[in-house]
């Protein structure tokens, strides 16, 4: 079990690195996009567009790394205080009750419009836009997958974890 966790925390660090890269690409393609605009006056709805692509891959596929590292957004009212091993069954719980079955909901829910998105190859999203909202739209499922692994993985260090003595 601890090498399906383990296998699972490589594979958010790898898609991690490589996500990172597109960050910084993300960064450069919007300041010459306002460069052109401002100081050229040219204006290309695909470069556009591409910002939009890039910010969702990199939240979407991000996130599993996020949750992997544990700098998600946690509401810490009380979790702080809790001794460690009321920590972890808090984690437990949210995990098994919140996380993994609104992942799995997200998941099925969203995958008809997925499947249609490919089916036709749904186009741009604005005239002249970048021909491919299905590739945008299928950051949705990656995302679910890549955040029940790792949410899998916790639940797997959660449960091996020896309670403090």
């Amino acid at each position: 079990m601890l090498a399906l966790a383990e296998g699972i925390d490589q594979l958010n660090r790898v898609v991690a690195r490589w996500v990172r890269w597109l960050a910084l690409l993300l960064v450069l393609v919007q300041f010459c996009i306002v460069i052109g605009r401002y100081v050229f006056g040219v204006n290309s709805i695909a470069a556009q567009e591409s910002v939009l692509y890039m910010h969702a891959t990199v939240f979407m596929l991000g996130a599993g790394y996020t949750l992997l590292v544990d700098k998600h957004v946690r509401v810490d009212v009380f979790f702080a205080s809790l001794s460690r091993a009321a920590q972890r069954r808090v984690d437990i719980f949210g995990h098994l009750a919140l996380l993994m079955p609104s992942m799995g909901a997200f998941l099925y829910w969203s995958w008809p419009s997925v499947r249609n998105s490919w089916k036709i190859l749904e186009g741009p999203i604005s005239v002249g836009g970048i021909e491919a909202v299905f590739l945008l739209k299928s950051l949705i499922p990656a995302f679910c997958i890549l955040i029940l692994l790792q949410s899998l993985s916790l639940l797997i260090h959660l449960l091996l974890e020896r309670p403090e003595q």
